[in-house]
């Protein structure tokens, strides 16, 4: 069989048939049946098959698998998976992704969130194949990972700007953003104290009015550390097909409240040995304004009768809860 395919593929001419020379017209085609085929005409015939099957998978080969990480605020989308009617991230994504490369692709995420949960760093694989624009049909080599980070970028930038691609890897073609996660981590960022919260900070965190009692907090931390049933934390229609979870980490960290969260490289960098968020000297003063120079019309400040500086507001209390594991049930936010 290898013989014969290297015969046709290398064009070897065929010998003359003097029937092509009969100018009588031709006879009818006899019928026949499947069970008519003898067992030589069928291997033939999987001879033939095996050659297209070689065929598209030397076509397939051309398609490129991209491991894309994108950070992107929430606030605006209606979670992360696509919904019909919806503006959600897989949606944007997609939509950028074809107008880049002029067809549609698709696109697995590597974890959901929810209506009005950020990002920081969550990934995705899809599949391009790079056409001809100019001869169409024509297979061209992949694109290079920072072409396709810029290029998304541009579209993504178009709508709204409220998503980005961060990084762009070529991976192989059985990598799976989802199936080949090794971890998930969560960041829960909540404010605690009476002053309401600075509309900045409207959509980026949990207020709480009430005191909290971090030492409690972190007592519980430890409990559901490990390897537990978490069926009281699912969601009506989970799809998980069992509810047993390991949570390798979980801790409750008293942070500076800057007015952003920090993004994941600013994050890297600021994690202390044992994972909590710390934060240099420069920039807590940066954030709280202390230590520049503010020009102002007046001599002094402004002080009202409990000593407090007028137009300044009180601080909270700032809280990251971290919950890190290899797998998340699907939860609702509230």
């Amino acid at each position: 069989a290898s013989s014969d395919s290297a015969e046709i593929a290398t064009g070897s001419k065929r010998p003359f048939d003097p029937s092509l020379a009969d100018p009588s017209p031709p006879s009818k085609l006899q019928r026949f049946s499947q069970s008519d085929i003898s067992p030589a005409d069928a291997d033939s015939g999987g001879e033939a098959g095996a050659e297209s099957e070689a065929m598209a998978g030397a076509r397939l080969s051309r398609t490129q698998r991209y491991l894309v990480a994108v950070e992107y605020d929430g606030t605006r989308f209606s979670g992360s998976q696509q919904q019909p009617n919806q503006r959600t991230v897989v949606g944007v994504l997609k939509e950028a992704f074809h107008k880049f490369i002029g067809q549609p692709v698709s696109i697995f995420c590597s974890s959901r969130t929810d209506a009005g949960v950020h990002a920081l760093s969550n990934v995705c694989h899809v599949d391009v194949e790079r056409i001809s624009k100019r001869k169409p049909g024509e297979v061209l080599p992949p694109h290079d990972p920072e072409v396709v980070k810029c290029a998304v970028n541009h579209f993504l930038h178009k709508n709204e700007g409220d998503i980005m691609v961060t990084d762009v890897r070529c991976v192989a073609p059985d990598f799976h953003a989802r199936y080949k996660a090794l971890e998930r981590t969560y960041h829960y960022r909540l404010l605690s104290g009476p002053e309401r919260p600075s509309i900045f900070e409207k959509n980026s965190a949990w207020h709480i009015p009430e005191d909290l009692n971090i030492q409690a907090m972190k007592k519980a931390c430890n409990i559901l550390v490990g390897h537990h049933d978490f069926s009281s934390f699912r969601a009506f229609g989970c799809q998980a097909k069992s509810p047993v979870r390991t949570l390798d980490e979980l801790t409750v960290t008293e942070v500076f409240p800057v007015m952003f969260f920090p993004s994941s490289l600013e994050r890297s960098e600021m994690e202390s040995p044992d994972g909590s968020l710390v934060y240099s000297r420069a920039s807590l003063m940066g954030s709280s304004g202390e230590g520049s120079d503010v020009s102002s019309t007046t001599s002094g400040k402004s002080v009202c009768e409990n000593g407090q500086e007028f137009g300044k507001r009180l601080r909270h209390r700032c809280f990251v809860v971290t919950a890190r594991a290899q797998s998340f049930l699907y939860h609702q936010e509230q």
